[in-house]
């Protein structure tokens, strides 16, 4: 009897979830947190659907070398934005937010000035850095035409940040539809202008170089667009920032350092590894095989995110406690494993007509990789759910370190299985690199496992 008790009170702390966001009942801490999570879970949603949309259309446009050639392009940028960050972004949300209460709105816009020098200081070094090493990374290391991308992307770098500075802003004080409405306008500003960019090109006889750099420009045109949009936003909702200023103390700068570099680490070896394999695959192959690599990983990731509950779950997660919560994670774990499978499966047996239905017969070559890419269909559901769990109970060091240290083996695994598998052809290498990715994620997601039970 007190079993079954239990179990319903665990089904009705799940249902809760949804007869808030049914009634729009948002009053206390727990409908704030669960309005918060659903709004973070659209922006992420409708980012990863946009992100798909963009991608099959321009590798369309584009055709594999050319493509493969702007996926090299963006990991690459992408590496530079994640140094022009180093935990900025969440540090922000984190002393704004704490510091939100009328006697505290000066000290509130100490931090936002305090931190956006910082923010500046690192987009315009990192920027300075990208410009003098993009001939370096373009004919030395990569020897493909990627110069004037990467000067393209100086300009991304600091679009993106700027974004990425209002949207925490908006975090930090629970407004987190304005993001998401930045993220709808955004997606669809990009959809007009990039494969404009690209159409104007092709009329033109662009060279592939000056096509890319024009690919670039209004990607970060489409950034500012959304800047400006949001910005209007902010004018009228953060009225915090109208406040004088307080001076941060030293002790103050101090504890706000402590609690940035740990984070800088995380960020870091969360973006190196997510895109190591593809830095390193720009050094050994020709752009047309990482074009089939980015297509059939692509697919995957955009596939991964609506198998993950962390968003409902984070919540009632921080809420459990003992047994309670034991049970509520092995009724998750059940129920996202059953859905991984299902859609690994679909995967497997439907590959050649997802391929073919989306990017068309020029990419032939990514169905094997798509179906060896299922397996991270089992392993990325879970690895979002082990990780909400673990930093819902207070653990987030356990999922740096963890992280930090299967970015290594990332970084090993796919310089080890790249430069073995490339002697028997380029096809090889790239699933050289997709073995080394999965085998990483499978460790990280073992280590999680571990970690939780101890």
């Amino acid at each position: 009897m007190m079993r079954l008790k239990k179990l319903g009170k665990e089904k009705q702390d799940f249902l809760n979830f949804f007869i808030y966001l049914k009634k729009r009942n948002f009053q206390g801490y727990t409908g704030l947190a669960i309005k918060n999570s659903f709004y973070q879970f659209l922006t992420a949603f409708f980012g990863k659907i946009g992100s798909l949309v963009f991608t099959i259309i321009l590798a369309r446009i584009l055709m594999p070398e050319l493509f493969g050639l702007y996926s090299l392009a963006l990991a690459t940028i992408v590496v530079f934005v994640a140094f022009s960050d180093l935990g900025v972004q969440q540090t922000l949300i984190r002393f704004v937010s704490k510091n939100l209460g009328k006697e505290k709105q000066g000290k509130a816009n100490a931090y936002v000035k305090y931190l956006f020098k910082i923010k500046l200081f690192l987009v315009l070094g990192v920027s300075f850095v990208l410009v003098i090493s993009a001939k370096f990374i373009s004919a030395n290391y990569y020897q493909k035409p990627l110069f004037l991308a990467l000067l393209g992307g100086v300009l991304y770098i600091i679009s993106i940040n700027l974004i990425y500075v209002v949207e925490a802003l908006f975090q930090s004080f629970n407004k987190f539809k304005y993001p998401f409405f930045k993220e709808v306008f955004f997606q669809i500003i990009r959809l007009i202008l990039v494969p404009l960019a690209v159409l104007v090109s092709l009329k033109y006889a662009f060279s592939h170089e000056a096509m890319l750099f024009l690919i670039f420009l209004a990607l970060s045109f489409s950034y500012f667009l959304a800047l400006v949009f949001i910005f209007f936003l902010m004018k009228k909702k953060l009225v915090f920032l109208k406040v004088k200023k307080e001076a941060l103390t030293t002790s103050e700068k101090s504890e706000l350092n402590k609690f940035m570099w740990p984070l800088s680490a995380i960020a870091l070896s969360g973006v190196f590894f997510g895109y190591v394999d593809m830095i390193m695959l720009g050094r050994f192959v020709l752009a047309e095989f990482i074009g089939y690599y980015r297509v059939a990983f692509s697919l995957i990731a955009s596939a991964i995110y609506p198998l993950t509950f962390s968003f409902v779950l984070y919540p009632l997660f921080s809420r459990l406690k003992g047994q309670r919560l034991k049970r509520a994670l092995t009724k998750s774990v059940k129920v996202t494993l059953l859905l991984s499978v299902c859609a690994a499966l679909a995967t497997l047996f439907l590959a050649p007509y997802i391929i073919g239905i989306a990017f068309g017969n020029s990419y032939v070559e990514s169905i094997p990789l798509l179906r060896l890419f299922a397996l991270l269909l089992l392993s990325g559901p879970l690895t979002a759910l082990y990780t909400s769990y673990i930093i819902s109970q207070g653990k987030p060091f356990i999922v740096a370190k963890l992280l930090i240290f299967s970015t290594l083996i990332n970084i090993c695994l796919n310089y080890f299985f790249i430069t073995w598998f490339i002697t028997y052809g380029q096809k090889w290498a790239i699933f050289g690199a997709a073995m080394a990715t999965i085998i990483s994620c499978y460790f990280y997601l073992f280590g999680l496992i571990f970690c939780r039970k101890n």
